[in-house]
C-alpha cells in the first residue's frame, strides 16, 4: 500500500510513500487516494482480483476493487495497482486490506490507523463528568 504510483519514461514503476502505519491529523477524515501495488506471477490463465479495505469491525468494507488480468507464461508477471478514492476513516483502530484471486484470499495486511493530532494543534475541551 502507498500514497502513489507512478510510471517511468523506461517503463519501470515506482512507488511514492509505502504506507506502514497510516497517521491522521483528525477523525473522521477522507484520504484523497491510497493506491495498492500487486504483482502476480507463476500461473497460465485469466484471473479475478479483488482487493478490499475492510474496518476495525473486521466486516465493514469501506473501499473494494475488482479486476480480471491475465498470465500468459510462468516466466512473466502481471502487475496490478488498485487506486482507492475518497476513502473515508471514521475511527482509529486496526483497519486490513484482503487481496483474492478467484475468491480464494492470497494476502490479509493490518493498516493500523491512528489519531495523531499535529503539534500546536488545539485540541477539543475534555468532557467533565
Amino acid at each position: 500500500m502507498c500514497e502513489e504510483v507512478r510510471q517511468e519514461v523506461n517503463g519501470n514503476l515506482f512507488l511514492i510513500g509505502v504506507v506502514n502505519v497510516v497517521r491522521l491529523p483528525q477523525l473522521p477524515i477522507v484520504a484523497g487516494r491510497i493506491c495498492i501495488f500487486n504483482r502476480w506471477a507463476a500461473g497460465i490463465g485469466q484471473f479475478n482480483e479483488t482487493v478490499r479495505l475492510i474496518a476495525p469491525d473486521q466486516t465493514t468494507v469501506i473501499s473494494k476493487s475488482e479486476l480480471k488480468f491475465e498470465l500468459r507464461d510462468p516466466a512473466l508477471s502481471a502487475t496490478n495497482v488498485t487506486f482507492f478514492g475518497q476513502v473515508k476513516f471514521e475511527v482509529a483502530g486496526t483497519y486490513y486490506m484482503e487481496v483474492l484471486v478467484d475468491d480464494v484470499m492470497k494476502l490479509r495486511y493490518p493498516v493500523p490507523v491512528v489519531h495523531a493530532p499535529m503539534p500546536n494543534q488545539p485540541q477539543p475541551p475534555e468532557k467533565q463528568g
